[in-house]
This record gives C-alpha cells, structure tokens and sequence, in this order.
C-alpha cells in the first residue's frame, strides 16, 4: 500500500488506515476473537496506521490494539491515540453507556491541561502495553462535543499548557507528531492559528457528500503544512447504504435534503458503473494534503469488502460530477456519540 508523509515530520504513514472505535464496542458488542480477526485483516490488506483512542470502550480499544501490534516488528506500524480524556474507575453499575456496548468499568473525565494530557499519555502506555505511540491527538475538543460555554474552559486548559505538553512530547522524541481528532472545522481553525499542528484526523466534514473544511481549512492546511487523516468517509453510512429508509448521516437521521442530495450522487455513481462507496471511500485522497482515510469497522468482511473498492484507483475528473450535490455548511447535532 502506498504512503504519504505527515506534515513536516519524518513520519509516512499508509494512504488507508485503520480506526478502532467499533472495536471498543460502539453502538454493538465486539468479542475479542472478533476484534482481532478484524485487526489481522487490516494488516493483511497493507494497512499500517492504526488509530486508537482510550475514549473507545474507556480503555478496552487500546487494550486490543496493544495485544494486537506487541509482536510485530518495531517501525513496521504507525500507531496513534488521543488526550483529552482520563478515564476513572467505576462501580459495574455506575458505567454509562455513551453509544458503548460492554465497555469496561471506567469513566471518562475531561482534561486538555498540561498534567492532563502528560496522565493521559501514561494511561495509554500502560492500557497499550507498548512504549511507543506515534501520533497523540487531541480529542473531541471543540463546540460541537462540549457546546459554547464548556468549550471555552478547555481551549483555555490547551493554549494555557495542553501544547506545551504536546511539544514537549514531540521534541524529547516520544511522539513522533501530533494534532486535533474532531469533527468540526471551526476547532480546527482556533487551534491552529495558535499551534502549528502536524495534521488533523477529521471526521466527516471533507467526503464526497460534506465539504466543510474545503473553504478556509485546506487551504490554511496547505500554507501550515498540515496533513489531514480523514475520517467518517461514509458519513455514518448513508455514503455506504445509499438514501434508504433509516439512512444516517452525522449520527442522526438524513434529512430529506440530504436525502435528496445523496439520490443525486447515487445516479452518477450508476452511470459510471460503480457502487456510490467507491468515489465515497476514494474522494479525499484526491487532495494531497490528506494523508491517509481512515476505515473502522469491527467485521473482517466489511473491512475486506471495503478495500475492495479502492482496487480501481479513481482520478479527479472521477468527482467532479458529485461537486454539485454537495454540502457546504450542514446543520450539525450536539448529542452524538462521537467517533
């Protein structure tokens, strides 16, 4: 599988890289057996990034992952988790839920502070098993995880410490880069005109269907030097399933216009002889400033059968069809599970 290179760093990482919040038990349970067939079959198709958060079933994702990458060879993987959360123990009956099935007994506190993203750090090296981590990060800060008044307090904890932290990490060699995990662009945007980040994992807001971050975040991604790992290719499915009854998109239910847009888009896909997943999964890879796209999942046979819809590589004049059905400035919830 082919690479690209993260920002300014040393570090390349495989242009299809796999996401493990399915394997932390998001919206189903997932059995460990299945959990690492479904690591082992990423590997086997080339992918060599593998993301993780200790917000995927508080801890049990990178518990997995750890298992998972401890015998293989040191450098053959690029690995990377989140700060911005610290988990703490809890009784059986005091752990909710968030969307995870059978997580395990914690909580999840937020702290994008200095001493919090340095715990942070610790916490996953011990859940990991593993004494590196190549990529940290942070995650779900913004307006659209913590609403207006909240998000105001945690920006404040990561310009007034949390990137020092994260510098620091980066200049004694202990990670290799670092950035935001969102799903908005506007966090984006505040962070990096006080940061100069090595690459943003964003999700949903640079697909075929949501070109959020095309106006002002590309372009400022290109002036800084800032990979993007794109995430929530499908939209949360509806890219995939097409405008079915029950179609979702950004967690919730499409709306008719989102439907209506989604219809359109499936057309073209017909005409051109393909599935409307194929430019879906391919589309951001046409830019160069997106590094790598990013594919979770917690079946072997979705995986494989994803990857099969990059075996025919696409080129731009591939997508310029879809550029009218897009949308630019969707309305976005604030009560979601968020990947």
């Amino acid at each position: 599988m082919q690479t690209r290179k993260i920002g300014r760093t040393d570090l390349s990482v495989t242009e299809f890289s796999f996401g493990t919040a399915p394997l932390g038990g998001m919206y189903r349970a997932c059995p460990r057996d299945v959990a690492m067939e479904t690591l082992e079959a990423a590997w086997q198709t080339g992918m060599r990034f593998i993301d993780t958060a200790p917000w995927y079933g508080f801890g049990l994702a990178e518990r997995r992952v750890g298992d998972f990458l401890r015998d293989k060879p040191k450098g053959s993987y690029v690995l990377s988790t989140k700060v911005g959360r610290l988990q703490r123990p809890v009784a059986e009956n005091k752990v909710p839920s968030y969307g995870f099935v059978d997580p395990l007994p914690f909580e999840t506190d937020y702290d994008y502070s200095y001493d919090g993203i340095m715990r942070s750090v610790e916490f996953s090296h011990a859940r990991l098993g593993l004494n590196r981590i190549d990529i940290l990060f942070v995650h779900d800060i913004g307006v659209y995880t913590h609403g207006a008044e909240r998000n105001a307090v945690y920006l404040r904890q990561l310009f007034d410490g949390g990137l020092k932290a994260l510098d620091e990490l980066k200049s004694s060699g202990a990670i290799a880069a670092y950035g935001l995990g969102v799903n908005e662009v506007p966090v984006c945007l505040d962070v990096m005109r006080e940061a100069d980040l090595d690459c943003i994992l964003l999700a949903g807001r640079y697909t075929l269907l949501d070109r959020t971050a095309t106006a002002e975040l590309l372009p400022l991604c290109v002036r800084k030097q800032t990979s993007l790992v794109v995430g929530g290719v499908f939209n949360s499915g509806i890219l995939a399933t097409g405008p079915v009854e029950g179609a979702h998109f950004d967690y919730m239910a499409a709306t008719p216009d989102v439907l209506e847009k989604v219809a359109a888009m499936e057309k073209i896909a017909q005409a051109q002889g393909m599935p409307l997943a194929q430019p879906a999964i391919q589309f951001p890879l046409q830019d160069p400033i997106v590094a790598s796209v990013l594919l979770g999942t917690a079946k072997p046979s979705s995986l494989l059968r994803n990857m099969e819809l990059t075996d025919r590589r696409l080129v731009p004049e591939d997508f310029t069809a879809y550029d009218a059905h897009t949308l630019v400035a969707p309305e976005l919830g604030t009560d979601a599970v968020r990947v």
